[in-house]
C-alpha cells in the first residue's frame, strides 16, 4: 500500500514550529523545504492522532516485546591500581591531570 499524503490536516504546524524543529536538529531549511516538511510532519502528527482514537483499554502495556528483565551484570568498581591507570592513559590520544581528555560535546 502506498501512502499518499492528504492536505486537509487536522493539525498543521506553523512555519515557525518547523524552523524551531530544524534548529533543534541543527539542519538548515530553505522556504520550499520548510513548506514541504510542514506538510510532511503535520501528516505524521495526524496519523498519531488517528492512533489515539484506538481503544486500547484491553491491551496490557509493555515496555518491550522480549519479556526479558534486566540481565545486566552488577555494577561494581574494580581498582586498576597505579600501573593499570598508567597503561590506560598511555593508550589515550590526549590526557590531562591523570584523566583522558576528550572534546566537548556541547
Amino acid at each position: 500500500m502506498v501512502y499518499a499524503p492528504r492536505f486537509n490536516f487536522i493539525f498543521m504546524l506553523s512555519k515557525e514550529e518547523v524552523k524551531n524543529i530544524a534548529a533543534l536538529a541543527r539542519i538548515g531549511l530553505n522556504e520550499d523545504e520548510i513548506e514541504k516538511y510542514r506538510k510532511d510532519i503535520s501528516s505524521i502528527l495526524d496519523y498519531f492522532q488517528k492512533l489515539n482514537e484506538l481503544d486500547t483499554d484491553s491491551i496490557k502495556p509493555i515496555g518491550h516485546i522480549t519479556g526479558r528483565e534486566n540481565i545486566s551484570r552488577e555494577d561494581r568498581v574494580e581498582d586498576a591500581g597505579d600501573i593499570g591507570i598508567k597503561e590506560i592513559l598511555k593508550n589515550a590520544p590526549e590526557t590531562k591531570g591523570g584523566y583522558v581528555k576528550v572534546k566537548s560535546v556541547f
